[in-house]
């Protein structure tokens, strides 16, 4: 698989391809051409081969591509058949709602547990995820190979936690705590997605207009 500089641009487009992709495969599509995709996802044509050309070769002119083969090429690109471990730190009510609705797995991760400082929690299990308690974080990371934490907790606590994380040798963090924390220049390889929904609505309070 060719894979150099890709641009990120080409790398947000990926999973809506793989979610497109999958949708197609559930319907019983078999193929589709680049132009059938781009209407599908608002792109053009050039656009998808050009995108999908960074990977490799897909497709063959006059048959289209092959959904499911495809979608399996984007998944392996995407890295969704690894399953890496995952934690998720504050089971609040964002915390509570994702470990309740979100599937870790479609996306390449596996929960192993959660964490949170509020003793009616401790002890306990969530959708099948059990809920340990703050303390004991630092420990499950030394006996687990924690690849990505998922940061629901209050925003004060956010550069502290971040910077352990990071020391125990976490590598991506999804951050949804509203603080976009300083990552330390010993851990620039570390990824951080920073999830802001305030962001998002204001793009669309822009959008809609007066």
């Amino acid at each position: 698989m060719k894979k150099g500089k890709i641009s990120n641009a080409v790398i947000r487009r990926l999973p809506r391809y793989c979610r497109y992709l999958s949708s197609l495969h559930r319907e019983g599509v078999e193929r589709i051409s680049s132009s059938a995709l781009g209407n599908n996802m608002g792109l053009t044509a050039s656009q998808i081969r050009q995108d999908l050309s960074c990977f490799g070769e897909f497709g063959q002119q006059g048959y289209g591509y092959n959904v499911e083969k495809l979608y399996q090429e984007v998944s392996e690109i995407l890295y969704l058949h690894k399953q890496r471990e995952a934690v998720l730190i504050g089971v609040g009510n964002l915390g509570r709602a994702l470990i309740q609705n979100f599937d870790f797995s479609d996306s390449g991760f596996h929960l192993g547990a959660a964490f949170d400082i509020d003793p009616a929690l401790i002890g306990t299990e969530i959708n099948g995820i059990p809920i340990l308690g703050a303390l004991a974080l630092e420990n499950y990371l030394a006996e687990h190979d924690v690849a990505v934490a998922v940061l629901t907790l209050p925003g004060r606590y956010a550069q502290g936690m971040a910077d352990m994380l990071m020391d125990k040798g976490v590598r991506g963090i999804w951050n949804f705590t509203n603080f976009d924390f300083e990552v330390k220049e010993e851990h620039n390889d570390v990824v951080v997605e920073n999830i802001h929904f305030s962001d998002s609505l204001r793009v669309l309070s822009y959008q809609i207009g007066e």
